[in-house]
């Protein structure tokens, strides 16, 4: 898959098939306009191209954004899976955000030939979101594409969204969040030095940072998947089973900010600057303050043997 930075970019006389949005998370209604798009561009001979944003359009438009389901990369790594030929990570500052919704469609037309837009009825571009699919039907003749509108996909009675998913990582539903997603929710950080006091705890744990403010679940303790090196493709990808407490640490004085540690079974290596990728398998239980060190150890145990059984049993 091509990756571009901005949808000048494009080869002049290309043919092709373009879906336009942020895609966070890559959920399964994303999924739907994806393969939407790869059926109009094979009608077309054409090559599928995705259009996404960084930063959230939100960022600009409103000076804040959701806390992502998944960072740039890993939007490229599933849109890559999906079969895309070209993704443009287009910069959204203001200078992007205030053209018209007719100069957008003949920026995108301009010495190309587009076969197909890819919708839906929710879908917004131009000045203002003032731009729909009611516009890009009235000056598709005009710019030589068919229009694919894309029905939401829906699930317990309700469209699978963003939002709607963030909702359901904040209440620590995983399972309701897997069904929506079309796969185990995951989050990417890099190793640091934290106050080592798992360590001491017997139960050294691998700190990490977020680049970006990314959505978490619900404080508490998970059995998770972990893997590392997937960015190296020179390199082995690494997995191991593990246990990850997302939190305060209320029985330890500490700044109250939420931290995610991870305990990693049978390991003893250096985590130090590697990105690693937790995937949550099940919430094992919820935070909570203990009297005495001794009492957490207890519980930690606990929650070690609870996850090495939930983990063996997967497939």
């Amino acid at each position: 898959m091509k990756v571009l930075n901005d949808i000048d970019e494009l080869p002049s006389g290309l043919r092709y098939a373009l879906a336009i949005g942020t895609f966070d998370g890559v959920h399964r209604g994303h999924v739907r306009v994806l393969k939407a798009l790869t059926r109009a561009a094979a009608k077309g001979n054409a090559a599928t191209v995705v259009l996404t944003f960084d930063p959230h359009p939100a960022a600009t438009l409103r000076g804040s954004s959701p806390d992502l389901l998944c960072d740039p990369a890993e939007r490229l790594e599933l849109f890559e899976h999906m079969g895309v030929d070209v993704a443009v990570v287009q910069r959204f500052d203001r200078r992007f955000a205030s053209q018209s919704a007719e100069t957008f469609l003949a920026r995108i037309s301009a010495d190309r030939d587009l076969q197909a837009l890819v919708l839906t009825s929710e879908s917004a571009f131009g000045r203002d979101r003032s731009g729909g699919i009611a516009d890009a039907r009235r000056l598709a003749k005009r710019f030589g594409y068919r229009v694919i509108e894309v029905s939401h996909l829906e699930v317990g009675g309700a469209p699978i969204s963003s939002s709607r998913l963030r909702s359901l990582l904040a209440s620590g539903r995983l399972s309701d969040v897997r069904r929506l997603l079309g796969r185990r929710y995951s989050v990417v950080g890099t190793v640091v030095m934290g106050d080592q006091r798992g360590r001491t705890l017997g139960f050294p744990t691998a700190n990490l940072h977020f680049d970006r403010d990314v959505a978490l679940p619900a404080n508490g303790i998970y059995a998770v998947r972990v893997a590392w090196d997937a960015d190296d493709p020179a390199a082995r990808r690494h997995r191991r089973h593990g246990v990850a407490s997302l939190g305060v640490r209320p029985t330890f004085e500490t700044s109250g900010a939420r931290v995610l540690e991870v305990y990693l079974f049978d390991f003893d290596g250096d985590l130090y600057g590697k990105r690693l990728r937790v995937e949550f398998v099940r919430r094992l239980r919820g935070e909570k303050r203990f009297a005495t060190s001794a009492a957490l150890i207890r519980q930690m145990k606990r929650d070690a043997l609870r996850a090495r059984q939930i983990l063996d049993s997967l497939p």
